[in-house]
C-alpha cells in the first residue's frame, strides 16, 4: 500500500509538471483604493504563502448576456489596474498569486444558476466572458502569477456550453503558460468535464457537515469523511490534485450546516464553531499528498476594522479563527506536494 501511494504522489507531481509547495491561500478582497504594504502585513503574520486576487465582472441578473468589466465605476481593487497593483505588492513580498476573475449578478443571484434564454444571447455571453478572461489571463502571464483560475461556479454555464469552454481554455493556453483551475461549486466538480485539460481539480469546498447548532470537533470530522473519500477518489480518476479554491466557515450557531450561506441573517455569533470547523479542514486535509491547499474565504485588507468577536460572516480576522490559521500556515509553509 506504501509503494502504491508514492507512485500515486508522483504521478501528481509529474502532472502539475514541478514540486509544489502546499498552498496556504487567503481570498484577498478588492477595495476601493491601493494596497499598501500595512494591507499586507496582517497576511504575512499568518504565514499565507499565496493570496487569490479577485476582480469582477458584473451582471444585471441571470439571464442576461450583459457581462460589464474593468470600468471607471468599479472599485479599484476590481480592475485590472488595481489587479495589477494587488499582485506586484503581494510578490514583492513573496506571496504568490492566484488571479480569479469573477462575476457578481446583481443582488447576489447565485452565478450557478445563470441560463440565457436564446442562442444569440449565449453567444454574446461567450463573446464578453471570453474578453474577459483573455483579458485577465494576460495579466496573468505579465505578472506572473503561479495559477489562474478560468471561472468561478459557472455550472449551467458549463453544462450548457462545453464546446465553448474547451475552446476558451485552448485560448487561454496560448496566452498564460502557468498553472490553470476553475472554481467549482462542492456539489459540481464532478460533472465540470474540462479537468483534463487543467492543472488543478478546483473546488469551492463549501461542503455540508452537520446540523448542529454547536458542533464538535469529532462531529465535523465525521461529516467530512464521505466528502473526503469522493474527493480522494476523484483526484486519483483524474490524476489531478485537488485545490481548495475556496473553504471557511461563518462564525456562526449551524456554521456546518448550509456552509455557503451569505446572506446577512442574524443567527448567533459562534466564534468556537468557526475556529474548530477551520481546524478540522486543516486535520483532515493538509497532510494529503492528493491535495494542493485551499485559500480561506475571505481576507479584507483593513484588517483592523475586519471581522471582530460580533461579526457571524466568514472572515476569519480578528476572530479564534485567525490563530487557528495562523498556527497551522506556521507548520505547514514548506509542506511539499
Amino acid at each position: 500500500m506504501k509503494l502504491v501511494s508514492f507512485v500515486w504522489c508522483l504521478i501528481l507531481i509529474s502532472c502539475s509538471g514541478q514540486s509544489f509547495e502546499k498552498i496556504n491561500g487567503v481570498s484577498f478582497v478588492g477595495s476601493r483604493e491601493e494596497v499598501t504594504q500595512a494591507h499586507v502585513d496582517p497576511l504575512l503574520k499568518i504565514h499565507a504563502n499565496y493570496a487569490a486576487v479577485m476582480p469582477f465582472g458584473f451582471m444585471p441578473d441571470p439571464n442576461s448576456p450583459e457581462l460589464t468589466f474593468n470600468t471607471d465605476r468599479q472599485w479599484y481593487g476590481e480592475t485590472r489596474r488595481g489587479a495589477k497593483q494587488y499582485i506586484d505588492l503581494l510578490h514583492k513580498n513573496g506571496v504568490q498569486v492566484m488571479l480569479k476573475p469573477q462575476i457578481w449578478i446583481w443582488q447576489g443571484a447565485f452565478t450557478g444558476d445563470m441560463i440565457m434564454p436564446s442562442n444569440e444571447d449565449w453567444s454574446t455571453l461567450e463573446k464578453s466572458y471570453e474578453d474577459f478572461i483573455l483579458m485577465y489571463a494576460k495579466l496573468a502571464e505579465e505578472t506572473k502569477c503561479s495559477v489562474y483560475c478560468i471561472g468561478t461556479e459557472l455550472d449551467e454555464f458549463v453544462k450548457h456550453r462545453p464546446e465553448f469552454w474547451n475552446n476558451l481554455i485552448e485560448k487561454v493556453r496560448q496566452v498564460y503558460h502557468g498553472k490553470l483551475t476553475y472554481a467549482a461549486n462542492w456539489d459540481e466538480y464532478g460533472r465540470t468535464p474540462f479537468w483534463d485539460q487543467l492543472d488543478f481539480v478546483g473546488v469551492n469546498a463549501y461542503f455540508p457537515l452537520c446540523e448542529k447548532q454547536n458542533p464538535t470537533v469529532e462531529t465535523l470530522t465525521a461529516g467530512w469523511q464521505p466528502w473526503k473519500v469522493k474527493l480522494k477518489q476523484f483526484s486519483k480518476d483524474m490524476s489531478k490534485p485537488i485545490l481548495f479554491t475556496e473553504f471557511g466557515y461563518r462564525s456562526m450557531d449551524y456554521t456546518g450546516k448550509k456552509p455557503w450561506l451569505v446572506d446577512r441573517n442574524k443567527e448567533n455569533v459562534n466564534l468556537k464553531a468557526q475556529a474548530d470547523a477551520t481546524q478540522v479542514i486543516f486535520d483532515e486535509f493538509w497532510s494529503e499528498d492528493w491535495f494542493a491547499g485551499g485559500f480561506v474565504w475571505k481576507w479584507f485588507i483593513h484588517h483592523d476594522r475586519a471581522g471582530g468577536y460580533a461579526d457571524n460572516r466568514f472572515t476569519p480576522q480578528n476572530k479564534p479563527a485567525e490563530s487557528v490559521i495562523r498556527e497551522h500556515y506556521a507548520q505547514v509553509k514548506k509542506s511539499k506536494l
